[in-house]
Formats: C-alpha cells, structure tokens, sequence
C-alpha cells in the first residue's frame, strides 16, 4: 500500500479533502500533518539505531510510522508552532522557534521518496529575480523591471517609463493592525508618491512597467500536466491593477484558456529547470497578445480553478504522488539505503 504524507495546517482548504479522496480512491494511505500542532499537540521523532533509520509522528497519544512513506505532498507550513509564545518565555522562544523548524524542515528534506515538492525548492522560488532571469533565457516575455531599495534608483525607473509602472512586494507582505490583517496589493505608482519614496531606503520594493492586459492567465501546472484559466480583469475598475482585490467577485468569471503551444513548451521547461512538480504560474496577455511571464508561485492556491475543472487538478495532483503521471524525480537519497 502506497502511503502518502500531506505536510498543510489546521485551517487549511477543501484542497486537502479532495486530494486526500482521490488518493484513497487508489487504494493509498493518507497522513495529514497539521504543522500549527507541533511541537504543542504532537511529536516528531527520528532515530537511528541497528543500521536502519526510524521517523515517528505522535498526534494525541496515536504513533504513526513515517520512515516509509511513499510520497509528500508539502502544501502549507503555515503557523508552525502555533501557540508556543503562550508557554515560553520571549527569552527562549525565537531559539526554540528556530530549532522547531530546523527539525521539522530537516526531517522533511531528508525523506528519501518523492515530494510535491521539497522545502529547499519553494525557498529557490522565494527569488522572483531569478525566475525572470530564467524566463527570459528561455524565451519569455518578462516586463521591465527595478528591484531596489535605492530611492533615487526607483525615481528613475518610474520616469523612464511614462507608460506607468506598478509596485509590488516579492513575498506574501501584509500590515497588522488592530489584530487584522491587510494585504499589500500591487499599486499604481503616481507622480505624487515619488515625493514620498525615501522609504524605500528601509524596504526594498519591485517596480515594473505597466502592462495593458486583455487578459490575466492563471497557469497551473501539475507534473506535464497544464491547466490554464484566464480572466477579464479589466471590467471591475478595482480589478485592473490587482485581479486579487476583487478576487471573490471574479471567482465564477475564470474560463479555460487555450495556451499557445510554444508559451506551453516554455513554461513547461522552466518547471524542469526548477525541477518542481506544481507551479501556479501568473501571465499578462496584451491587447496585442504579447504573453508577459510574472511568476510562478511554488505552492500557490488552485481550489477555485479547481472546483470550475471538476476536481482536475486535484485528481492530477493525486496521480503524481502514486506515480500514475509523469513526475520530475532526482532523489537525493535512495529508499533501499534507508529501510524502515
């Protein structure tokens, strides 16, 4: 029997329900490992004793063997350590923070099977530098680009394109005020605020020509397979700069979208490049249909695509964990010098 670990949280989505169903369709065991529980509700052991290596997960008394799992599907990593600033005092928890995802991330790496995909990789796509440096040596159209934190550098960026140009963070960056988060969405950059740019200088920012879009291309790609939704972003006004801002207006208006064979072909090779197996990558198409590579988000949400494809990508995401589809597979350590 395969068995199959899914490394998400405990608020996670419906995405982890679909795939788990599709897995126990095919006869797979499926082991769910809410990290916001450890190390509080549950343990996590490796041992190595007689020549042969053993990893433990005790959730609520109950052990479960993880040494012989077949496949990883590492979702989410979010709120890992979830309440351990109500137990420990400030003076050992950034310690004790760090050395928690020093062995849950060590564990992770060293699992000699194969993973969707492994945490060393989804750190490499943390740089969107060298994903458009990549793009680009593989044919794709990226926008022009300033990544600085050089106020001067930005004003001169900005002038030198009276088109318009936007700014963006390169990670997931949001403002906590009163308790409540609030996202920073991509922006319009306005004569008037390189008057108060100088801030830069403290937060390093991404400037990019503004784009005019006839299309926004939500690309996710699973082993070779290859789901593309596009949307119309530019008949909501609050929608033209940022599709997020009014994501759950437009949640029903994504269609299917025929990808140029040769952009497919591209795309497909950056995937190699990286060798990753699940990419959700974003594309700008002009009115003149120029395709614009923006990024690939390395674990990026799919449900709602998803539920307009009838479980598709779910499907396909299970398919690949049981080896049914073609997998982009190195592995660094072979099971067989590791029995369990």
């Amino acid at each position: 029997m395969q068995k199959i670990l899914i490394i998400t949280h405990s608020k996670d989505n419906a995405s982890i329900d679909m795939v788990s169903g599709f897995l126990r369709e095919r006869g797979a065991e499926v082991i769910r490992f809410d990290v916001d529980r450890y190390p509080l509700q549950c343990c996590l052991s490796s041992r190595y004793e007689n020549g042969k290596w053993q990893v433990f997960l005790d959730i609520e008394g109950q052990r479960t063997n993880i040494h012989d799992i077949t496949a990883v599907w590492y979702r989410r990593s979010h709120n890992l350590a979830s309440g351990l600033d109500q137990v420990l005092e400030g003076t050992y928890l950034s310690s004790a923070q760090k050395e928690i995802r020093r062995t849950l991330f060590g564990m992770l790496e060293s699992m000699p099977c194969f993973q969707i995909d492994t945490f060393s990789k989804y750190r490499r796509l943390d740089s969107k530098e060298e994903q458009m440096k990549i793009a680009s040596s593989l044919g794709l159209n990226v926008p022009d680009t300033c990544i600085t934190n050089n106020p001067e550098e930005a004003r001169d960026f900005v002038r030198t394109h009276p088109g318009g140009t936007i700014v963006k963070m390169q990670s997931s960056f949001a403002i906590y005020r009163d308790g409540k988060e609030h996202v920073v969405f991509t922006n319009l950059v306005a004569e008037k605020d390189l008057e108060a740019v100088d801030a830069l200088q403290y937060c390093p920012m991404q400037f990019q020509e503004k784009l005019e879009k006839s299309k926004e291309l939500r690309i996710t790609i699973v082993g070779n397979a290859v789901f593309t939704y596009a949307i119309d972003s530019q008949k909501l006004e609050n929608a033209k700069v940022d599709w997020r801002r009014e994501g759950n207006t437009l949640l029903d208006h994504w269609e299917p979208y025929e990808l140029p064979r040769d952009i497919e072909e591209k795309l497909l090779q950056l995937m190699d490049v990286y060798q990753i197996n699940y990419g959700a990558i974003d594309i700008i198409v002009t009115p003149e249909e120029k395709y614009y590579f923006l990024e690939v988000n390395a674990a990026g949400e799919y449900l709602w695509l998803d539920r307009l494809a009838d479980g598709a990508i779910s499907g396909q995401i299970a398919k690949v964990l049981t080896g049914e589809a073609f997998r982009r597979y190195a592995p660094v350590l072979e099971k067989d010098r590791f029995p369990g």
